[in-house]
């Protein structure tokens, strides 16, 4: 398994600049590619691939010098990216690839960092191929014998790293002592089949009247100034903290989930489908339900316990003891006709969840 640590860059002035343009350059290839590959299906009914482009790369270096100035894998890994965005709309999962734009382009790739003396040979630095030594703060140790790539990122207050770091597997138990259920919702974040509750903390809901006056004030500057550039990065700070709020929320209570139990049961949901729904969507991308559950795999994977994803289908309207009890958003309390059993029904979604997924383990 692969697992990604977030660290602070610190670079100078002078790199700042080097790793601005490596951006400005990666978009330029970017949009320059999917010209090509747009002008040949159109004029010549040809279809260019990933491999084609990358074998041109030598001569595009050689037409534009500016280009030696970034990494070659770097190029390459921009290459990929227009490939991947191809890829994913021949399969259905998202709509035709774009142009970049400045403001979209933020990040680029080394695919292989190299040797591990040669990349973090300087202890609290990193090493950025035409960049040089950038200063990091790499508050958490890593296994940097096992690095797999090195993404840079600039977010609205500064600049990242994310290392990915190639962990051993570890075979998961067959305990199942310390078993758990969990149903996500809105109203209540996650209710567990040990009848405890997860307040949902709404972090946009609670930031949006600061996101409101920050629009507005980004309204209302002329395009193109100086000002205009500074509004935008308030209004990109506030996303920023938001969605810091939601990861070490989600983080968090993954972790202390994944350490109590011995198997996580949840349900297997379709988060984007569940998007479509305009009363919700909001609430719904604001509760971070699929990072949850992404959280919850990759912590239970590392830590050696099981997690186990159930049908959705008929969770909310079924009591343990198999009978069907209908009930609509509006009715938040379960009772049961057959055995008679009364309780919260996010209580009773997640027992029902642990109930399948035990059936599935065994």
């Amino acid at each position: 398994m692969q697992i990604t640590y977030q660290f602070r860059l610190y670079p100078t002035p002078k790199q700042e600049q080097l790793m601005i343009r490596t951006l400005r350059l990666c978009q330029k290839l970017y949009n320059r590619a999917k010209e090509q590959r747009d002008t040949a299906y159109t004029q010549e009914g040809k279809t260019v691939t990933y491999a084609m482009q990358q074998d041109e790369l030598p001569a595009f270096k050689k037409e534009f010098p500016e280009y030696k100035a970034v990494h070659s894998q770097v190029l390459q890994d921009c290459l990929r990216r227009l490939d991947d965005a191809y890829q994913r709309f021949f399969r259905g999962e998202a709509g035709f690839p774009h142009y970049k734009s400045a403001d979209r382009t933020l990040s680029f790739t080394y695919p292989q960092p190299g040797a591990v003396a040669q990349t973090f040979a300087h202890e609290g630095s990193v090493y950025l191929s035409k960049i040089g030594w950038v200063r990091m703060h790499a508050h958490r140790p890593f296994d940097r014998a096992n690095v797999t790539q090195i993404n840079v990122k600039r977010y609205a207050d500064g600049w990242m790293a994310n290392i990915g770091v190639k962990l051993a597997a570890v075979e998961a138990g067959q305990s199942v002592d310390a078993a758990v259920g969990i149903d996500v919702g809105l109203r209540t974040f996650a209710a567990l089949s040990d009848e405890t509750k997860v307040d949902n903390p709404q972090h946009l809901r609670r930031a949006e009247k600061r996101l409101r006056r920050a629009q507005r004030r980004l309204s209302r500057k002329q395009r193109g100034s100086c000002n205009r550039q500074k509004a935008k990065r308030k209004v990109a700070k506030i996303h920023q903290k938001v969605a810091r709020q939601r990861n070490d929320f989600l983080h968090k209570q993954s972790y202390r989930i994944v350490m109590k139990h011995d198997l996580i049961a949840v349900e297997q949901l379709k988060v984007k489908n569940m998007l479509r729904n305009r009363r919700l969507s909001k609430s719904i991308a604001d509760a971070g339900w699929r990072k949850f559950m992404t959280y919850l795999s990759y912590k239970a994977e590392r830590q050696g316990k099981r997690f186990v994803q159930v049908p959705a289908h008929g969770t909310s309207q079924t009591c343990i003891c198999g009978a069907d009890v209908p009930k609509t958003l509006a009715i938040r309390l379960h009772e049961c006709k057959r055995c008679g059993w009364v309780q919260d029904r996010d209580i009773v979604s997640a027992k029902v969840i642990l109930q399948r997924a035990l059936k599935i383990s065994a």
